[in-house]
């Protein structure tokens, strides 16, 4: 019982020190601070006292539970990736969310357009009456084109989003933007059935590859689970784990399911889209 309850209580002076790592950084840190992920504004720092703290209280814990070395640091090793797979699963919800949402903002920027108003005031209107991930990414465009210009608030906002199809949106909006005129109407009207399509293209995907991966995961954490189970009571399996050859069929089991974890989510991913219209040269 006591090793339970100090291994708790170290657990929770870990992740006490993890969170008050981020929120001194969070304060401290400038206005435009570097990026971990593309789209998502975290930090070197934050993202690995997160790593470091989520690894550090699966340890303590699972080695409070079973006092095997070998059979907690597998746990840990596995919650010390989750932070990276939350943060790029964060940023692919963003992506999708804007994605989906463009048809219907080049829609309402095409209505806008219809009705008499130029480009810069269509965009203003998206970013305040837009689709909801579409108002989140235009939400500096108004002060930006005012003081900085159209095409320069474009690429602040394309550079924010980092995604290959607002790549294009943005880029064929920049060219409506330079040509003026009754042409815009058209352009934003062939936009947006090429918006849609690409929408309908990357859903179907999506939902494709997501069966696969949660049978992966699952087939992957299941027997470390029934492991710890296992090994929580004293008795034989945990004298065996406690052993030369019990620490040794763990680092053999860890480094297959590693491997297996590896194959299944190579066979599972999708290419990224290059951003060829990326706009780093602007």
């Amino acid at each position: 019982m006591i090793p339970v309850l100090a291994a708790s209580a170290t657990a929770v002076a870990v992740g006490c020190v993890g969170v008050a790592l981020l929120r001194m950084r969070r304060v401290s840190a400038p206005a435009r601070r570097p990026r971990v992920v593309d789209g998502l504004d975290v930090t070197p720092t934050q993202f690995w006292a997160t790593v470091i703290g989520a690894a550090g209280v699966t340890f303590v814990f699972v080695y409070g539970i079973t006092g095997l070395f070998a059979v907690a640091a597998v746990p840990a090793v596995v919650v010390a990736m989750l932070p990276k797979a939350y943060y790029a699963r964060s940023r692919a919800r963003r992506v999708a969310s804007v994605q989906d949402a463009w048809p219907d903002g080049i829609r309402d920027l095409l209505a806008s357009i219809r009705s008499g108003a130029s480009l810069p005031i269509a965009l203003e209107h998206l970013a305040r009456h837009g689709p909801r991930p579409l108002r989140e990414a235009f939400q500096g465009f108004p002060v930006y084109a005012r003081s900085l210009g159209v095409i320069p608030a474009l690429d602040m906002v394309r550079a924010d989003l980092a995604d290959p199809v607002t790549d294009r949106i943005v880029e064929v909006l920049i060219l409506a933007h330079e040509r003026g005129g009754p042409v815009v109407g058209e352009i934003l009207s062939d936009l947006a059935e090429a918006a849609t399509r690409d929408s309908w293209a990357n859903e179907q995907i999506r939902t494709e590859i997501l069966e696969h991966k949660i049978n992966s995961r699952v087939v992957f954490v299941l027997p470390w689970l029934v492991l710890v189970a296992m090994t929580a009571r004293s008795g034989a399996f945990r004298e065996f784990y406690s052993t030369p050859a019990g620490v040794l069929v763990v680092l053999v089991g860890g480094v297959m399911s590693l491997v297996g974890i590896l194959i299944a989510t190579r066979l599972s991913a999708v290419s990224p889209e290059p951003r060829v219209f990326s706009g780093d040269t602007a």
